[in-house]
């Protein structure tokens, strides 16, 4: 009867919060405050559900950000990264290690806490969330370069700031030497691309060779064996965070069967772990217990916001520069450091001292949890005004471009939507003067609620939607060209307009 119980109060609450995701959704805030939310009612403060294991926490929040790292990479476009990794890499590793720093020194200084406990809560605060950023931004008009680099950025960031944490909160100040530690994440490092990047092709190599008898099995082995790279990498000794990733990044761009329902299968699945994982992270918080943390929590947020990670941007960009990887104007460095999004993983990170008992990892935790809550609304829903004010928003570039895309099996081919925002130059162009490459056509117009088949003549109305069928090895070329005319006009070509970024 008791299973009965937890488990209609389990829908219930999985029922509301995607409920709750439409007025999220509708805000501009990620989902994880109204989760986090439905977990402080139901915990010590509300309804008074005991929920009081930092270790379930830590071992749950883990298999979850394993679950949404999956879904990251499973979901994101490689070609529209991939002139962004450069960068991300960087950010994800020198820029990590200077926001530690910076915010352990400052923090050490202004609050006067030990040096170790300084470094656990840089390290802790350290990584972007990629839940949020997957949430926040990918609605965002932003040009591919920037989008990526903090899609790719929240993917890889997390496997260097789990490594320390874990280091630092296991470690002596007589054994936890700089050596050893920049030794030991080199090597879990290591240890996981070297899984993921085995895993990856290996899984994408057999899926498409073992005929599978229902299409449901597609998703299922997709999303296991990313768990494979995972639980092969942390048996390893090695980042299964980074594992996983890697194999679900290489999965999701490789052409397997029933691609659509993989994303979908997974996008659920991610969705399921967030709603998990953030009502148990509010189940473990006390609100009673936060008054304390408030001030010293607003101090640290602030030192991070404003110092560490704009000082991160800036050292990575110099670094992207002297690499000759390229340079990142200042209006981009600027939306990147305001961009940085914390969420889940810092809360799961603060499980992992209080579980190991590090003396005052409890007071850590709210701390932490304090920094989450203010800074994601703070953050959150100003990234649009932020990206406008910066002049690094691009309409007509995420909802037209960032397309939703139906995989033709048979044809090797790709069924792209695309929209004509406000504001672009696709408006009035005939469809001859898209100038697609020869693999791709315009097929359908859907305007004012009716559809018809263009003819070459066609010309193209803000809000129509276009239904372009494209072979795979031009899809590429037809989204640039596409990205190129709604910037450029008909003539994007010869006024120098690439449709590149």
């Amino acid at each position: 009867m008791m299973l009965d119980v937890w488990l209609l109060l389990g829908a219930v609450i999985v029922i509301a919060a995607i409920a709750s995701v439409r007025i999220a959704h509708r805000t501009g805030l990620p989902s994880l405050l109204v989760f986090l939310g439905f977990g402080l009612v139901l915990g010590p403060s509300g309804l008074g559900i005991p929920f009081e294991s930092p270790q379930l926490a830590q071992q749950i929040g883990m298999t979850a950000l394993a679950v949404i790292l999956a879904e990251g990479g499973l979901t994101t476009n490689w070609s529209h990264v991939r002139r962004s990794v450069p960068l991300a890499m960087i950010l994800a590793t020198v820029g990590v290690a200077v926001s530690v720093v910076v915010v352990a020194l400052v923090v050490q200084g202004i609050l006067g806490i030990d040096g170790k406990t300084a470094l656990i809560l840089g390290a802790v605060l350290a990584s972007t969330d990629a839940a949020a950023v997957f949430s926040v931004l990918r609605r965002l008009p932003l040009p591919p370069r920037l989008a990526g680099v903090l899609e790719a950025e929240s993917g890889l960031n997390d496997a260097p700031t789990v490594i320390a944490v874990v280091l630092l909160s296991g470690a002596s100040h007589s054994s936890a030497t700089l050596g050893t530690f920049l030794l030991e994440t080199g090597i879990e490092l290591l240890i996981g691309a070297a899984v993921g990047l085995a895993v990856g092709p290996a899984g994408a190599y057999a899926l498409r060779r073992v005929a599978l008898p229902a299409s449901g099995l597609s998703p299922i082995a997709v999303l296991a064996l990313t768990f494979v790279s995972y639980g092969g990498a942390v048996l390893l000794h090695g980042s299964g965070f980074l594992a996983v990733y890697l194999t679900a990044l290489i999965l999701g761009n490789s052409r397997l069967p029933h691609r659509a329902a993989t994303r979908g299968f997974a996008e659920g699945a991610a969705w399921l772990a967030q709603i998990g994982m953030f009502v148990l992270l509010g189940m473990l918080a006390d609100v009673n217990e936060m008054a304390p943390a408030i001030v010293p929590g607003l101090i640290t947020g602030t030192i991070l916001a404003l110092l560490a990670r704009p000082l991160s941007v800036l050292v990575s960009s110099a670094l992207s520069w002297a690499l000759r990887l390229g340079w990142v104007s200042w209006r981009d460095q600027a939306f990147l450091s305001w961009a940085g999004l914390r969420g889940a993983v810092p809360i799961v990170l603060a499980t992992i001292p209080w579980a190991a008992g590090v003396v005052g990892s409890k007071g850590l935790f709210n701390e932490v949890f304090v920094i989450v809550i203010v800074f994601t609304l703070l953050q959150g829903p100003t990234l649009p005004y932020a990206a406008r004010l910066l002049g690094v928003a691009a309409p007509g570039e995420a909802h037209d471009l960032a397309v939703e895309s139906a995989p033709l099996e048979e044809l090797n081919a790709d069924l792209l939507q695309v929209r004509v925002p406000p504001g672009s130059r696709l408006h009035g162009v005939e469809v001859y003067e898209l100038r697609l490459p020869s693999g791709a056509a315009v097929t359908l117009i859907v305007r004012d609620g009716k559809s018809f088949v263009p003819s070459t003549t066609t010309r193209l109305r803000v809000d129509d939607q276009l239904l372009v069928v494209t072979t795979a090895a031009c899809r590429d070329e037809a989204e640039r060209r596409l990205r190129a005319v709604s910037r450029g006009g008909k003539l994007a070509g010869w006024y120098g307009e690439r449709g590149l970024e």
